[in-house]
């Protein structure tokens, strides 16, 4: 019974952690150091592998998620879709980074990505080429991300799949949203609103 008591409130425990909320400090009091860079300075390969300039996303709002085909978060496809449509006239990007960084969940090609994302949930957001969100080989976006020496706003980790990252129009980091929070969670709704 210890046994199923201790794990019941372990997975509790990484609930929570999976609906976490940072929300980045007033632009006032954020850092202004040198080595801090906007997310417009920022490129990545789409999951075509053509070079791709955050900088073609000033003046809109960008949300920023780390993409699985395999997990239990992945029906957010359909939700971030749903978002995307919603709001893409009024200014928002939704940008996939695939990751097979947690649980070997995106074991596929970008190709099978890819069409794994439009036959299954009609995906038309930018997806990005596959990328480790963490560790050694971390891409230069999310090296940005989680850390507050390079966004000047805040400090982070990438728990699993489907983490959000919410980017103003000016390239400057605003909330941190773990794999919880959904895609239509008031958290992301009223920030677009």
């Amino acid at each position: 019974m210890q046994q199923v008591t201790a794990f019941l409130f372990a997975g509790l425990l990484s609930l929570g952690c999976h609906r976490s909320v940072q929300t980045a400090p007033p632009v006032a009091e954020q850092t202004t150091s040198t080595a801090t860079m906007s997310f417009h300075e920022l490129t990545a390969q789409d999951i075509n592998g053509q070079p791709v300039s955050m900088s073609s996303f000033k003046g809109k709002k960008v949300i920023v998620v780390n993409t699985a085909s395999e997990c239990g978060y992945t029906p957010q496809y359909k939700q971030l879709q749903e978002l995307y449509t919603t709001y893409k006239d009024k200014g928002l990007v939704i940008i996939g980074f695939p990751c097979n960084d947690f649980g070997g969940q995106e074991p596929g090609t970008e190709a099978e990505i890819a069409q794994f994302c439009e036959k299954n949930y009609g995906v038309t957001f930018p997806m990005m080429s596959k990328v480790h969100v963490k560790g050694a080989e971390q891409h230069p976006v999310y090296q940005w991300l989680t850390s507050k020496a390079r966004n000047g706003a805040m400090d982070s980790e990438v728990k699993w799949n489907f983490h959000k990252y919410l980017i103003d129009e000016q390239g400057r980091l605003v909330k941190s949203l773990g794999s919880g929070v959904g895609p239509l969670d008031e958290e992301v709704t009223s920030w677009l609103n």
